[in-house]
């Protein structure tokens, strides 16, 4: 799935939503633009959504209450939770290609943010973090070519080089730091 094409998706199903007869969208459109929204990190969106769902729509699709716990999860920064809510459920068809990715983004950013708030981290808690068991974590930390020692089960994860300084917006520094800030506090 191509980022441009996730993109032009949500817009196609925003604009169904808004378009749909009595105001009330499919079960189908609202379960892919809520997967959307988690995969592009917009959690505010999704939460608007989720409210705006009716509950008539909800008990009809137990599978949209499923995809909002992994948002809800998400939304508290609570990666093993996110996990276990993501590997839970057999997604529909509908949904299954963007729930993956949504995985494989949430495991990404969990990386990332690792990589720049610690010099050493428990594998504990790496583990946690990613949602992998023992082994396949240490062979991922190694293939990112952070350092493990085995023994005493502590990982030296290796700060991304700096990237090129670029001009960001307020909003997007604010989100960035934010983001920080909230991983810090967990």
């Amino acid at each position: 799935m191509v980022v441009n094409d996730i993109n032009t998706l949500a817009e196609d199903l925003e604009n169904q939503e808004l378009a749909a007869p009595s105001g009330i969208a499919s079960p189908e459109v609202y379960g892919q633009l809520l997967a959307i929204y988690l995969y592009q990190n917009d959690l505010c969106n999704a939460k608007f959504l989720w409210k705006r769902i009716p509950a008539s729509v909800k008990t009809a699709a137990p599978e949209l209450g499923q995809i909002w716990a992994v948002g809800h999860h998400l939304w508290k920064s609570d990666f093993p939770a996110t996990y276990q809510a993501l590997n839970a459920v057999k997604w529909s068809e509908n949904v299954a290609e963007i729930m993956q990715n949504v995985q494989i983004v949430v495991r990404s950013r969990a990386v990332d943010l690792m990589s720049q708030a610690y010099s050493s981290i428990n594998l504990q808690t790496v583990q946690a973090m990613t949602g992998l068991d023992s082994e396949v974590c240490i062979a991922a930390c190694k293939e990112k070519g952070w350092r493990v020692e085995t023994d005493s089960k502590i990982v030296y994860p290796v700060r991304k080089a700096a990237e090129p300084l670029s001009q960001l917006s307020s909003e997007d520094q604010l989100f960035k730091l934010t983001d920080f800030v909230s991983f810090l506090e967990n």
